[in-house]
């Protein structure tokens, strides 16, 4: 699943497109790697974005197939840290 696609079922970014212009400006890494939006994540890949004014790291659980309820996102990803930017 693509990386920007991810994020948005996840319910880590509000919109796909806030997540591809997070790609754009390098501030969405995967495996400590910047990526492009388009790049494939896998289960147990570790991701870090910075996004409303926090740096947050994630490790990817599963990959969801379909939609994913709000309520059920957590289960796919553990929040690894999540500190404020300055």
């Amino acid at each position: 699943m693509r990386i920007d696609l991810l994020l948005s079922k996840l319910c880590l970014t509000k919109t796909r497109s806030i997540a591809k212009n997070a790609c754009d400006k390098n501030l969405v890494r995967v495996n400590d790697k910047t990526i492009k939006a388009s790049h494939e994540v896998k289960a147990r890949d570790f991701i870090s974005f910075d996004l409303y004014g926090f740096k947050h790291n994630i490790q990817l659980i599963e990959i969801p197939i379909g939609n994913v309820a709000k309520k059920d996102a957590g289960d796919y990803y553990t929040l690894l840290d999540k500190t404020k930017l300055e």
